[in-house]
């Protein structure tokens, strides 16, 4: 045979599902379908149903908005927001469908750009007109969350039958309508005779516990691009809010104690790398021991040393909110975002400069090409050990970080193992995020949404159990890493040590 011809099922396999020669596949053609999307958003149809429709409740559900601090100031912000959202919106908008008409391929982030701004158009409409209260029928709305999840998976089936890829809208829009209908389901379920909670503390909440996680969950990303798997994210952490409390004491000062923390991740990071990268001793036995190990020390530190003399070693004080001018007073998520410490507005500043140097400059390519193909990237003349070893420094010195803000911000002193498993649970939001720093962040805020929202079932008297809430994002988890809503593959090297031969 030729090197210019294929047997027709060769052919046919190149040329890609559903194409043979050009033509669509006969329907007797062997094709392989994923039926993943399409059973899981089936099944997940199907409990919203039973939840939302046959098994709600008769009772409204109330939703507070956040109350505004200054009434003049955020009228002044809530309209101007409301202008500049239109007009993005508008411009996302037409932008988003000329590239559609024309045939040309839409850039990712302009859906996701024309969603937000859309989203912040309708909360700066609820500012302008002073909406403090939001009340839905549970019972009616839950029937037509379950109409639309019915539908939407209905939708995926059919596209699946068709072979059609399935668009990034459908699995966004579902997750919104679940979110919806569940939100209601829950308070609704309260024992007042008209539940409500409060839309904006439920927020602030989970942004607040979720800071930590987005710390962690970037340190991820950043070795396991590279190749490194870092399952010691938790003593990084630990040890972080270890060095924060007792340098922000001794010193008097609480940024040296933010420094001290990031220099202290840096140390958990660069035992991990010089045995793992230049031993080559297997990077999950070493993350684990070092979790054990910093667990140990710092217990055994805070037992002999700081609990004898707290005063001296264990009172570090607060990094106190800060208000950024203007943004502040936007209604309903000025006070949520725009209310944070200093570590809080690090958060922002990591996760946009982790994304933009990891996918739009040459280092990130070379990161890239590192976590991806080693042997490539040597071939090119990348230095891979010098590369990991630098990335897996840098993620120790984020995640150390984040440690600060459990003795900085959370609170004011170091006990033991304060950290709780959020080093676990960070692991858990960068897989969930698909590797990326932005779905890494939007998981971990899902992470800390669901741990806030077990405190206020409590309060509110919902029958759902607080421990389902603490088990649903893991449950989410394993249906991102099962494929069921998409692809979720982490770098072809990542774990595999690199011996330059």
């Amino acid at each position: 045979m030729s090197a210019t011809t294929q047997p027709p099922a060769s052919r046919q396999a190149a040329e890609g599902p559903g194409q043979a020669g050009g033509r669509p596949a006969k329907a007797g053609a062997a094709e392989l379908v994923s039926w993943k999307a399409g059973v899981g958003l089936g099944l997940l149809a199907v409990l919203g149903t039973i939840l939302f429709g046959f098994l709600a409740n008769t009772k409204s559900a109330g939703f507070r908005i956040a109350e505004a601090r200054d009434p003049n100031a955020s009228s002044a912000a809530a309209w101007i927001t409301l202008v500049v959202a239109l007009a993005a919106a508008a411009y996302l908008g037409y932008r988003w469908m000329n590239r559609r008409r024309s045939g040309e391929t839409v850039d990712r982030w302009i859906p996701a750009a024309t969603v937000a701004a859309v989203v912040v158009l309708g909360l700066a409409a609820l500012g302008v007109a002073r909406v403090e209260k939001i009340t839905v029928p549970s019972m009616a709305l839950g029937w037509i969350c379950s109409v639309l999840l019915l539908a939407l998976a209905a939708y995926t089936c059919f596209l699946t039958l068709q072979h059609r890829r399935i668009p990034g809208w459908l699995g966004g829009t579902f997750a919104v309508v679940f979110l919806v209908g569940f939100m209601i389901w829950i308070v609704a379920g309260g024992r007042d005779a008209e539940p409500s909670i409060s839309l904006g503390g439920l927020m602030a909440g989970a942004v607040t516990l979720a800071v930590p996680l987005v710390f962690g969950s970037l340190s991820g990303v950043l070795c396991e691009r590279a190749g490194v798997v870092n399952i010691a994210i938790e003593g990084q952490l630990l040890l972080g809010a270890f060095s924060a409390a007792v340098v922000a004491t001794v010193t008097g000062n609480v940024y040296l104690g933010l420094i001290s923390a990031a220099v202290a991740g840096a140390l958990v990071s660069l035992v991990l790398a010089v045995v793992s990268i230049k031993y080559l001793v297997n990077q999950i036995i070493v993350g684990v021991v070092l979790n054990v190990l910093i667990s140990g020390l710092t217990s055994f530190l805070f037992s002999t040393l700081l609990t004898a003399n707290p005063e001296q070693l264990n009172k570090p004080g607060r990094l106190q909110a800060v208000d950024i001018p203007f943004l502040a007073d936007i209604p309903i998520i000025g006070p949520i975002l725009f209310h944070q410490s200093l570590v809080g507005y690090l958060m922002y500043v990591a996760v946009i400069v982790v994304y933009v140097g990891l996918f739009h400059t040459k280092w990130g390519l070379r990161v890239r090409a590192v976590g991806e193909h080693p042997q490539a990237a040597d071939t090119v003349g990348i230095n891979v050990n010098r590369t990991r070893f630098r990335n897996v420094l840098m993620g120790g010195a984020i995640a150390g970080i984040g440690g600060s803000f459990f003795t900085l911000v959370s609170v004011d002193a170091f006990s033991k193992d304060m950290s709780g498993g959020r080093g676990y649970i960070a692991l858990a939001a960068m897989i969930f995020g698909r590797w990326n720093p932005i779905g890494a962040f939007l998981a971990a805020l899902l992470f800390g949404f669901a741990d806030n929202l077990q405190s206020i079932i409590t309060i509110i008297g919902s029958p759902v159990p607080s421990q389902f809430m603490a088990m649903l994002p893991y449950a989410l988890t394993v249906i991102a890493v099962a494929g069921l809503v998409g692809r979720s593959r982490p770098p072809a090297a990542d774990g595999i040590p690199y011996v330059k031969g």
